[in-house]
């Protein structure tokens, strides 16, 4: 039974969940999930059981000084929530944790059973991956799921991966098999630079959440955090020239295979979002649009550095039909294996 005194009734609440490890490239999407905790100061509720998911060898608890008293934080996941005002309220639940080392079914339902207590409508799960995506280009992120209901009424495609998969993959069925909707949104990061912090994927992945849920995401200095990294990845290519050519390689593949999408549709699709938002869509701060006050815009960036040159557009097209988990997959993109 869980207990969940002290949490109020949630007003349609959203889980958003994102994990560090396999699906976490760049830890783009873990830091997506912090990002919201911080900017609106989430109040954690409940945490895992270390010991019953995680293998303390492999995710090792660290030490530090409080007060000069030595203290210990264990992996584990946590789950957090946070009250979104404005004209349509809605509630998030936050799950940030580490993928576990073992009991992943037992891990889902106890996440489940969370969702279930709260009224949770839907989860969404955030991940990352490595792939052949330039950096200079906005970042490509898809969106999955596992229901063709959901697939046909939110955009988003109907999933067909087969192969190994991570606690985003396990997660997102359970939530089928339970009957609860549930999305994955994938970020590709480019594979030749895939240390983190990576703030232009996790900026992309906050777009794309935006988005689905309908809700205007505060931004803060995420926006300039993004800017700064690319120039700095520019930086660096333009010191290796066989880094810079392949660089222009990617490019050039990239821009091929988005011609397609310049579509009367996705015009279409952009100019109804660009009315929302000027118009004032749900959620707190500034007015849409507005960059200096870090809030994001179109789906794909949020300022004038990701748009892209080659083409002109001002959003990242969709991306293409590639399955996400795969390691291996036709895309060249592969999983990240921190």
């Amino acid at each position: 039974m869980i207990e969940l005194e002290g949490v109020p009734e949630l007003v349609d609440p959203v889980m958003i969940a994102a994990f560090e490890g396999w699906n976490d490239a760049g830890d783009s999407a873990s830091s997506a999930v912090a990002h919201l905790e911080r900017e609106w100061k989430g109040e954690v509720f409940a945490a895992l059981d270390a010991e019953d998911y995680y293998d303390f060898q492999v995710n090792r608890p660290t030490v530090f000084l409080e007060a000069g008293v030595r203290r210990i934080t264990w992996p584990t996941t946590r789950l957090s929530v946070v009250r979104v005002g404005g004209d349509k309220p809605r509630d998030l639940v936050l799950v940030r944790g580490i993928e576990p080392s073992m009991r992943w079914r037992s891990f889902c339902n106890e996440i489940l059973g969370f969702a279930h207590e709260l009224g949770v409508e839907m989860v969404v799960i955030l991940g990352a991956l490595l792939g052949d995506t330039p950096h200079t280009r906005p970042v490509p992120v898809s969106g999955v799921t596992s229901d063709p209901d959901l697939a046909r009424t939110m955009d988003l495609e109907e999933t067909r991966y087969e192969g190994p998969t991570g606690i985003v993959g396990v997660l997102q069925e359970a939530c089928t098999h339970a009957g609860v909707p549930a999305v994955s949104l994938w970020a590709a990061v480019p594979h030749y630079v895939s240390q983190p912090p990576n703030p232009k994927a996790t900026l992309a992945l906050l777009n794309r959440l935006e988005d689905l849920i309908d809700l205007r995401i505060p931004l803060g200095e995420l926006a300039e955090d993004a800017r700064a990294w690319q120039l700095g990845v520019d930086q660096l290519a333009a010191e290796d020239s066989e880094v810079a050519e392949y660089v222009q390689t990617l490019e050039e593949a990239r821009d091929t295979a988005d011609l397609p999408e310049a579509s009367g549709e996705a015009i279409a699709r952009e100019f109804e979002r660009y009315l929302r938002r000027r118009d004032g869509g749900p959620g707190p701060g500034p007015g849409p649009g507005s960059v200096a006050g870090g809030h994001a815009t179109d789906g794909g960036e949020s300022t004038s550095y990701l748009r892209d040159t080659g083409s002109g557009r001002t959003r990242p097209p969709k991306p293409p039909r590639e399955e996400p988990e795969d390691p291996g997959d036709g895309a060249g993109a592969e999983s990240s294996d921190d």
